[in-house]
């Protein structure tokens, strides 16, 4: 269920395995953690003992050519898992698909940022590699000091994506305005309510959150749809268009614009707010648009939902950039040699 996690190293350990690699995966927090979470359930008792099962693991880390790190060892916590790794001279490579570093950095609380504001920077400075999913993240860690640093895009397994027979979009009505997320991040959507309202009132057009959960919809005019992991590409072929507004903030540019990634895979245009790699992944034209303003976005989505078209032309276009670029099967041989290498 964390998408960090599932995407950024899982999705790979089969291929490697493939080749006679040995991996121990070693979650920090389990399933049940973060469905609680998502339900707004306590999560003090799965904190606990995820700590404790952590520092258990910490102990075997000798018998390890290589520890693969997602983010830090040990979260709210000083880098002394890190510490000790350098300390025993075993390498460590550390991913980044989030600025995780201004969770201390711009903490709402002044002693987390006294005693935690630079430990992503330690943690970042001591590994043999850190791969970062966009050019922020990476920046940070050149600042850092990080010796090696890769950007290893976060992507999709193109066998779970097929390419579906194409549908007969000018006679489907009404047509789907989609997002995916948690609902966490479904608070970006509120800041369109105004377009989403407008568009409802001129269209015939559903708009619909994968994974938000009703309750954090709030008025929304948004069918809420349950995620799981095997019905998560089926639900976004049944939109028409892929969304993806964000704010301006730090942590918003840290974002690796996974869900583009998705619609693109599906063969959808992409509508997104231009923040962080949504620049690069986006290409104005041919496979969406990035507007900045409320009116702005309104009139992209109009644009796409007149013109069926448009529509299969942009989609199209993602998918080759998804092919060629944002695939296990293209990424996944180079992320082997960066692990190969830091050994």
């Amino acid at each position: 269920m964390g998408a960090s996690t599932r995407l950024r190293s899982l999705q790979y350990l089969p291929y490697l395995q493939s080749f006679g690699w040995e991996i121990d995966a070693i979650p920090f927090f389990s399933q049940v953690y973060l469905q609680d979470l998502y339900k707004g359930r306590s999560t003090w008792t799965h904190v606990l003992l995820a700590y404790v099962q952590r520092f258990k693991a910490l102990i075997d880390v000798g018998k390890y050519e290589l520890v693969w790190i997602e983010k830090e060892a040990v979260p709210f916590f000083p880098p002394v898992a890190e510490r000790l790794l350098k300390t025993l001279r075993i390498p460590y490579v550390v991913d980044y698909d989030d600025a995780l570093f201004h969770r201390y950095g711009l903490h709402r609380l002044w002693p987390v940022r006294a005693v935690l504001g630079r430990k992503i920077d330690i943690v970042m400075r001591y590994a043999s590699v850190v791969t970062a999913g966009n050019e922020y993240l990476a920046d940070w860690a050149r600042n850092a000091g990080a010796s090696r640093i890769e950007i290893i895009p976060t992507v999709i397994d193109l066998n779970r994506y097929p390419v579906s027979e194409s549908r007969n979009e000018a006679s489907k009505s009404p047509l789907v305005v989609g997002w995916i997320g948690t609902p966490k991040t479904s608070r970006y959507l509120h800041t369109l309510e105004s377009v989403f309202a407008s568009l409802q009132s001129q269209l015939a057009v559903r708009f619909v959150a994968v994974g938000a959960g009703r309750e954090s919809l709030g008025d929304l005019p948004f069918e809420s749809w349950p995620w799981t992991e095997d019905t998560e590409v089926s639900s976004i072929k049944l939109f028409d268009i892929g969304i993806m507004p964000l704010d301006d903030s730090p942590w918003a540019r840290g974002k690796c614009g996974y869900k583009l990634i998705q619609y693109m895979a599906c063969c959808l245009p992409v509508v997104a707010s231009p923040v962080g790699v949504n620049r690069k992944i986006v290409k104005v034209g041919k496979n969406g648009f990035l507007p900045e303003t409320a009116c702005e976005w309104g009139e992209a989505l109009m644009q796409l939902l007149n013109d069926a078209d448009l529509r299969q032309r942009m989609g199209r276009h993602g998918r080759r950039m998804v092919e060629s670029t944002y695939c296990l099967q293209v990424v996944g041989p180079r992320l082997a040699q960066i692990l190969r290498n830091a050994i």
